[in-house]
């Protein structure tokens, strides 16, 4: 076996375990049993790390600061990363709003000094509902504060997506001054051939 072959398997293991690592600690953020993450936000938020603007938003809480982007996630725009998985699966939410039946429980990764502005596309208020450290929500605007340390790259967040029913849900995403759309199989995969 050659060094670049070796090499590659311990890259995409390391990756794996990685990614692995990120799932563990964003399902381990709930109380065992509920599925929907947390339904308020925090009341003590995260304070700017050292050399962040006090002017800005406040930061939004993570779970954890990232070298580099986990696998399983792909990039929407340059500052942005969701799950690539086809399906997300999803669970009765308890929510009493009838846009928020169902929950599928995923961590957004966003590059780390950037806000990110996230709405689910026009006609979709009351069919689907996002959040992450805060209650589900049409629109969520994430501030990912750089760790005090400046190592990471990424900042991890839980929450998710809230359905009335299993949809594609198509979601706007703006950070950085760049609008990129992108489309989450929410219990259900999404169909390329149409837009939803």
């Amino acid at each position: 076996m050659n060094s670049n072959s070796a090499q590659r398997r311990t890259g995409r293991a390391a990756a794996g375990w990685g990614f692995l690592c990120l799932a563990f600690l964003l399902s381990a953020c709930t109380a065992a049993g509920d599925s929907r993450g947390p339904a308020t936000a925090p009341t003590n938020r995260a304070a700017p790390s050292t050399g962040a603007s006090t002017d800005g938003p406040a930061c939004t809480p993570s779970v954890e600061a990232l070298p580099a982007l986990p696998a399983g996630y792909r990039l929407v725009g340059m500052d942005v990363a969701v799950p690539d998985a086809r399906v997300m699966s999803v669970h009765d939410s308890g929510e009493p709003d009838p846009a928020a039946r169902l929950f599928a429980k995923w961590g957004l990764v966003v590059r780390a000094g950037r806000v990110a502005d996230l709405r689910v596309a026009p006609g979709w208020a009351d069919r689907a509902r996002i959040g992450w450290g805060g209650t589900p929500s049409a629109t969520v605007q994430v501030h990912a504060c750089p760790p005090e340390d400046g190592s990471a790259q990424w900042v991890a967040f839980v929450g998710g997506t809230w359905v009335a029913q299993a949809a594609c849900v198509p979601l706007i995403v703006t950070s950085n001054g760049q609008t990129d759309h992108v489309t989450l199989g929410i219990g259900t995969p999404c169909d390329n051939t149409q837009t939803p």
